[in-house]
């Protein structure tokens, strides 16, 4: 193994791990992924390798156009999506793909999880997007390339800012999370998967539940996010 890259694949590995300690993989159902942009390259989970039986040592380096750059297994099948998003979006440094139950579930039902309480409003102002089912021809081409592109486009159609709204579902798939950090991009991913749940509950107990109020999404998020945030230490 090259020492270059030693870092980044223990980096990667222990993201990896946190998966299913977290309670969002089942079997080998999900991948982060860890970039190093100096190096311009990423470390991801190898496809189909159980959790248990991971090691750092596994973990696959890739370049940004997805070819590989060192490593003894494949790397997960969804390696290319995740080579669009660092290629695209510079300021991200780590990417997490899951099919946790209850974001899963609204991707299947291809709708947005509104934005009805400020667990929601704590980390973005707005619904959580899902994009459409992709068109055949993006199917029948290459796929998991395409998904990236998926990706990319539902958030140039809505106008969004990757830096502030670090999460989507894809429609009839899954969620995919991310942000500068492994630890961040798994935060994201384990708080999508609450705010799904609670969505879920919400909309079963009652189905007209009201969006939450401008104004408390606007105080929720701005005591976390920008200058004036005074939430922490």
């Amino acid at each position: 193994m090259n020492p270059l890259y030693q870092d980044l694949k223990t980096q990667c590995f222990q993201a990896n791990k946190q998966l299913p300690e977290l309670g969002l993989v089942l079997f080998t159902f999900g991948n982060v992924s860890v970039a190093d942009r100096n190096l311009g390259v990423f470390a991801i989970k190898p496809s189909g390798v159980p959790y248990e039986a991971l090691r750092a040592i596994d973990m696959v380096l890739v370049d940004f156009d997805g070819q590989l750059v060192e490593g003894a297994l494949r790397p997960s099948s969804d390696t290319k999506t995740h080579a669009v998003l660092y290629k695209h979006w510079e300021q991200i440094g780590a990417v997490v793909h899951t099919h946790s139950t209850y974001a899963t579930a609204w991707a299947q039902t291809q709708l947005d999880i509104p934005i009805l309480g400020t667990t929601h409003a704590d980390h973005l102002t707005v619904d959580v997007p899902c994009a459409p089912p992709m068109a055949a021809d993006m199917i029948a081409g290459d796929y998991e390339r395409e998904t990236g592109f998926q990706i990319l486009q539902e958030f140039e159609r809505r106008g969004l800012d990757y830096r502030e709204v670090e999460m989507i579902l894809v429609g009839n798939h899954a969620p995919f999370t991310w942000g500068k950090t492994a630890g961040k991009a798994v935060y994201n991913s384990a708080v999508l998967e609450e705010i799904a749940r609670m969505a879920y509950l919400s909309v079963t107990i009652r189905p007209n539940v009201p969006r939450l109020k401008e104004a408390l999404i606007q105080k929720h998020y701005l005591r976390k996010h920008g200058k004036d945030a005074y939430y922490g230490q």
